[in-house]
């Protein structure tokens, strides 16, 4: 900050060369003010970094107040979220009494998500069905069918499956045949690469983004922090030297010598859906030496590239129905024409799960010999629990659920938090401890459900409210709302939250009050790392850690209450052995362990 102010007290004017969107214009002016800078100042509004567009920019530079109401929405936002968070984060602490609860904007939206999406997983009852698979054969060519038909109730399935053995046959009901194309994957935004990554690295969004970074810095990839899936004009006429520069990339090579002076696709390319940075792409500098996972990430980047600028992937695609004692079944091949994008990886050649590579030739008409029908049962599946991935796309299509068509239309590409943060939001409700990884799944913790169970008919958990946001910072930035009164209304909302809040009965043990049994008076508190009696003259504590096996509060409630746990699993010994064991609190109030008895061996 001194460096910059010694500049600004000796230059004529200033040239604003931040990000060309929203926070970019918002961080001048904070430096701006808190300086007390009163030189003029114009701005340089560009979408990307090639010397090109930094040109033409610095020949086209705006008067700085053409962005001041851009400045004011930014402001009006910042301030708004601030207001919001810490008034929320603080009255559900003190409701609590005890640890810190926090909530905010994008946060608690998010966290419901998670929660519902639990809930309704967990408590999702399946329901049986049947469904008849017959096998038969064509000029040499084996292949089986699916009825289309699903039966709730065994006999009549059973009854369905004789009608088809009797018939003894299966006559080609109608064939179908068409060429499909599918269409090349638009570049990557931030949000599309760290769902990517998440699918086939197993990266966390958080991961994906401090490696981009760490490319970025290296100087072979573009700005990462983007919310655009296109480029410009300027940067598409860089693109044929791009993709041959990969012809120096072994992984892919090949590829990109194929693509040597074909015409490249343009679908990603608009000028107009570019603001403060373009779609995430590999610039012109080969990578030297990189980590495993930074070439991990620069291969998906450089991959899904090519996979963009190349053809359409065309398959000829044959759906036939056959039928048989008035079942009908149908099966679905296709032939591949034009590998395209789909051969830079070659990942999305074969289609579905139950879709044919190849059929032979049938016609309308044709009667096929029943060579086995089998009956098979399955049942209703719920929705999958919520992985990183599946969490970033949910997060950027909040708007599609929304009622309002107005709010709907706002929401349509912005979801809820900005490309940049979604990372950051994640990693906070782990630091939360409101949820925690299974796997590649993201599942609530008894914390993040009694937060979910308090907050979900609360307007701060609701998408709409982001909505109702964005409505009024773009009537900000058009000059046609007043900054002050919107905050009029932000201070509003905060004080009705948080008197909501202040209001509710909370307790992360699922309303068990835990009287400490050391002084009688004092009652237990849970934190992160301790669990501690509230009178201040008591010195009961008990620490969550224990043998490298984290202690959850339900397990503290019993060790406080009872003096002894069920048998826990897990301990980690120093010899680094896993051990079993309950845990009890002696006549000191000390944490000590009590082991199974070991059943005696029979004797042979």
């Amino acid at each position: 900050m001194k460096v910059i102010k010694v500049v600004l007290d000796q230059c004529d004017r200033i040239i604003v060369a931040t990000d060309a969107g929203r926070e970019g214009e918002l961080i001048f002016r904070y430096i701006f003010h808190y300086l007390n800078c009163r030189k003029p100042f114009v701005r340089l509004w560009i979408n990307s970094l090639t010397d090109k567009a930094i040109r033409e920019g610095l020949d086209n530079l705006q008067p700085g107040e053409c962005y001041d109401n851009l400045y004011l929405s930014a402001k009006s936002r910042s301030e708004a979220d601030w207001l919001i968070g810490i008034n929320a984060t603080q009255a559900l602490s003190v409701a609590a009494g005890q640890g810190v609860f926090s909530l905010g904007r994008v946060q608690t939206p998010t966290l419901v998500m998670i929660c519902s999406r639990y809930l309704e997983n967990k408590n999702f009852v399946p329901a049986k069905f049947w469904q008849l698979k017959a096998a038969t054969a064509s000029g040499g060519m084996v292949f089986t069918a699916q009825s289309t038909a699903k039966w709730e109730q065994q006999p009549e399935a059973i009854a369905a499956l004789q009608r088809v053995k009797d018939a003894g046959q299966l006559a080609v009901k109608s064939v179908e045949r068409k060429e499909t194309a599918q269409e090349q994957p638009l570049l990557y935004d931030l949000t599309t690469q760290q769902k990517e990554a998440n699918t086939k690295l197993n990266f966390s969004a958080d991961k994906t983004l401090s490696i981009t970074q760490s490319l970025y810095e290296k100087k072979v990839m573009s700005y990462p922090r983007t919310g655009s899936r296109y480029i410009p004009e300027d940067v598409f006429d860089e693109m044929p030297e791009r993709v041959a520069l990969l012809e120096q990339y072994p992984r892919f090579a090949g590829y990109a010598a194929g693509l040597d002076g074909a015409a490249l696709n343009r679908r990603s390319v608009n000028d107009s859906k570019v603001t403060d940075r373009h779609a995430l792409i590999i610039t012109e500098n080969l990578p030297g030496e990189l980590s495993k996972d930074e070439r991990a990430v620069y291969e998906l980047v450089a991959g899904h590239m090519l996979e963009a600028f190349s053809g359409k992937c065309v398959k000829d695609v044959t759906i036939a129905v056959l039928s048989a004692g008035d079942t009908d079944f149908t099966v679905k091949g296709s032939v591949m024409k034009s590998a395209g994008w789909c051969a830079v990886f070659g990942e999305q050649e074969t289609g579905g799960d139950e879709e044919a590579a190849n059929l032979p030739p049938l016609q309308e008409g044709d009667c096929l010999p029943l060579s086995g029908v089998d009956l098979l049962e399955k049942q209703t599946k719920p929705k999958p629990l919520l992985t990183e991935s599946s969490l970033l796309a949910a997060m950027e299509n909040t708007g599609k659920k929304l009622e309002d068509a107005e709010l709907k239309a706002i929401l349509k590409d912005a979801g809820i938090g900005m490309p940049a943060t979604r990372a950051a939001i994640i990693e906070t409700l782990f630091a939360r401890q409101y949820i925690v990884r299974e796997k590649k799944n993201l599942v609530p913790t008894d914390k993040g459900l009694v937060v979910y169970r308090i907050v979900r008919n609360k307007k701060i958990a609701d998408v709409e409210m982001t909505g109702m946001w964005e409505t009024a910072l773009a009537k900000i930035e058009a000059g046609s709302m007043d900054a002050d009164t919107f905050l009029k209304g932000i201070e509003v909302y905060a004080t009705q939250i948080t008197a909501e809040l202040l209001s509710v009965q909370l307790s992360v043990t699922n309303g068990e009050t835990c009287t400490c049994p050391k002084c009688g008076n004092g009652r237990i508190l849970f934190y992160p790392k301790v669990a501690k009696c509230s009178n201040v003259d008591c010195t009961l504590t008990i620490f969550r850690n224990k043998c490298d096996k984290q202690l959850s509060d339900k397990q503290i409630v019993e060790l406080v209450t009872k003096r002894k746990t069920g048998l826990i699993k897990g301990f980690k010994g120093k010899n680094g052995k896993t051990f079993d064991a309950s845990l009890v609190l002696d006549e000191q109030f000390n944490v000590g362990f009590s082991f199974p008895e070991k059943k005696a061996k029979s004797k042979k």
